[in-house]
C-alpha cells in the first residue's frame, strides 16, 4: 500500500486517519524539497513512537523509486500542507494506478485554506502563481489575467528564499510591467501559532520580519466587507 499524506500547517495539523496510516508504514517518507518545515521535523516524528522519517529530495520522489519499495510494503510519503499541491505528486498516483499498488490519498490543510484567514474570499482567487528563487518573470502572466477578471492573485515563494529579496524582485517586476499594486498582503507561517498577516503597501513592508514559509496575495476587485477585514491588519 502507498500512503500519501497532507500533514496539514502545523506539527499537530495532521488528522487521526493520517497518523494510524503512518503507523501501519514499514517504510515512511517525508518530503523536504517543496517547503520550508515551519517546524522540526525531529519534533513531528517523537509523535510517532519508533518510527523513523527519511528525507525524501525531489530526485528520489521524481525517480518513482518509492513506488518500487510499495509493491511489497506499506510505504507513506508524508507532504506538508496538502498531498497533492505538487505535480510530482499527482505524477506518483498516475503511476500507482499504472502498475495496480494500492494507495490511499489522505488530504491535509494547506496555505489554500489559510488563505482565508486574510479576509478575502477563497472563490474570488485566480490562477495560483509562483516565484522562483532565480531572475524571471514568469509568474507575471499570471497575475496579468488574474486581474483581468478582478481576481486576487496567490504568489507562493520557492523555498529558501528570503522575504527581502522576494519583495524587492515582485516590487521590481510589478513596476517593470506596468502593474499597478497599491497595496499587497503578506502571510507567514499560515497555521502556526507566530503567523502573520501584513496588508499595505509594498514600500511600508519592507522592514517587516517576516519568517518562512511566506507568500504573496496580490488583491483584485475587493468587496467591501474584505477592504475592511485587511484595513484591521494594520
Amino acid at each position: 500500500m502507498f500512503y500519501i499524506i497532507g500533514l496539514g500547517l502545523n506539527e499537530k495539523g495532521y488528522s487521526r486517519e493520517s497518523y494510524d496510516a503512518i503507523m501501519e508504514s514499514n517504510l515512511i517518507y517525508i518530503d523536504v524539497y517543496t517547503v520550508d518545515y515551519p517546524y522540526s521535523i525531529k519534533k513531528l516524528e517523537s509523535q510517532f513512537k519508533k518510527k523513523k522519517f527519511i528525507s525524501a529530495k525531489r530526485e528520489f520522489v521524481e525517480s518513482f523509486e518509492i513506488l518500487n519499495e510499495a509493491e511489497s510494503k506499506n510505504v507513506a510519503l508524508l507532504v506538508y500542507g496538502s498531498p497533492l499541491t505538487a505535480t510530482t505528486h499527482i505524477s506518483l498516483i498516475q503511476e500507482a494506478k499504472k502498475r495496480k499498488i494500492k494507495f490511499k490519498i489522505i488530504h491535509g490543510a494547506s496555505v489554500l485554506d489559510a488563505a482565508a484567514e486574510t479576509g478575502l474570499q477563497i472563490y474570488k482567487f485566480g490562477k495560483i502563481t509562483s516565484m522562483p528563487d532565480f531572475e524571471t518573470e514568469s509568474f507575471i502572466q499570471t497575475i496579468k489575467e488574474n486581474l483581468g477578471i478582478n481576481a486576487h492573485s496567490l504568489i507562493l515563494t520557492d523555498i529558501g528564499m528570503e522575504f527581502k529579496i522576494a519583495l524587492e524582485r515582485l516590487e521590481k517586476i510589478l513596476h517593470k510591467n506596468k502593474i499597478d499594486c497599491d497595496n499587497l498582503v503578506v502571510c507567514s507561517r499560515l497555521g502556526m501559532k507566530n503567523s502573520k498577516i501584513f496588508y499595505g503597501k509594498i514600500s511600508g513592508l519592507k522592514n517587516k520580519k517576516i519568517k518562512n514559509p511566506f507568500c504573496f496575495i496580490i488583491p483584485g476587485k475587493l468587496h467591501f466587507i474584505e477592504q475592511e477585514i485587511l484595513e484591521r491588519l494594520n
